[in-house]
């Protein structure tokens, strides 16, 4: 779908626009964001579907965040949280334009445990993701973005029961609060059934827990960046609205494929009975539901024409 006239809610709820940002933002309904979640090009020169960004300058970058993060500010809502992913390298870039839209609210850092070592600096396997606000009166659902950890040093109180931990058949655990450090990510490998041909894809369980920590069943979800999909998959399996913009359309295409593949397969790995679980801690879970992985398709398989204007 493509827009050339102002839209309305209710058409683009739900759906994959396949244009160019800076086209579909000029038709874009105000005021109808609940979550805002980006994963913009970072400040590296990388290919997309045979798309090159290039690396520029700071300021250039700074510039071009700039030139579309301040006009999305109007499709939020007053109420809206907003989400912006970077690598080291880019982050003081997207906190400088963040702080001139928004009230900046924290920085979570993932282990991005993928990548090869360096012999003469320290390896790379981080990158951060900024938290604002809009305003200060935002949704944060806390108690949906618990961590479930195994219990190595089982403490008691002074009646000998367990201390902020309990005991399942699984083993013991405890639920802890989330903090802006998470290191239970793993990123999307060959074996994974949500794992797709786009270099620079997301995991669904850390865009689970921005979408559970951040929006409430029925909010709408946008991502202007959507790449193969993964924040719309991940809001339809959360029972939250979504709308991707993704100027490619092969990785289009793959967006569709894969929320097709949500209605039959709504599970998100690493996270299951409402709480989030460790990295490898699959061990530690029953898992009666578990289906057979469908196969993974290359985006050259799935590629179809998106002609469909608005």
């Amino acid at each position: 779908m493509r827009l050339r006239e102002p839209a309305v809610e209710s058409f683009i709820v739900n759906r994959t626009i396949c244009q160019d940002l800076f086209e579909a933002i000029e038709f874009l309904p105000k005021r109808f964001v609940d979550l805002l979640v980006v994963d913009p090009p970072y400040n590296l020169t990388k290919s997309f579907d045979g798309t090159k960004f290039t690396r520029s300058s700071t300021a250039e970058y700074v510039s071009w965040l700039d030139s579309w993060l301040g006009r999305l500010r109007d499709t939020l809502k007053p109420t809206a949280s907003i989400y912006v992913c970077s690598e080291w390298r880019s982050s003081a870039a997207v906190f400088s334009v963040a702080e001139k839209h928004f009230v900046v609210r924290n920085r979570i850092t993932w282990e991005r445990e993928k990548g090869r070592g360096a012999s003469s600096n320290w390896k790379n396997c981080s990158e951060d993701i900024w938290f604002c606000t809009m305003s200060n009166e935002y949704t944060f659902n806390v108690d949906a973005v618990k961590l479930k950890r195994k219990v190595l040093a089982p403490y008691t109180d002074h009646t000998g029961s367990p201390k902020d931990w309990q005991v399942t058949a699984e083993g013991s655990f405890r639920l802890t609060h989330p903090s802006n450090l998470w290191v239970d990510i793993t990123v999307p490998f060959w074996s994974m059934s949500e794992n797709t041909d786009h270099p620079t894809q997301k995991p669904e369980k850390l865009i689970a827990k921005l979408v559970l920590a951040s929006s409430n069943p029925g909010d709408i979800v946008l991502d202007p960046f959507l790449g193969s999909g993964t924040t719309s998959v991940v809001a339809k399996k959360l029972g939250r609205r979504y709308l991707g913009i993704e100027r490619e359309e092969a990785y289009c295409c793959l967006a569709e494929k894969r929320l097709q593949l949500a209605e039959c397969a709504p599970e998100i790995q690493g996270y299951q009975a409402g709480v989030f679980w460790e990295r490898n801690s699959i061990g530690d879970r029953a898992r009666p539901d578990r289906k057979e992985k469908p196969r993974r398709r290359r985006s050259s398989q799935v590629k179809s024409l998106f002609s469909e204007d608005l």
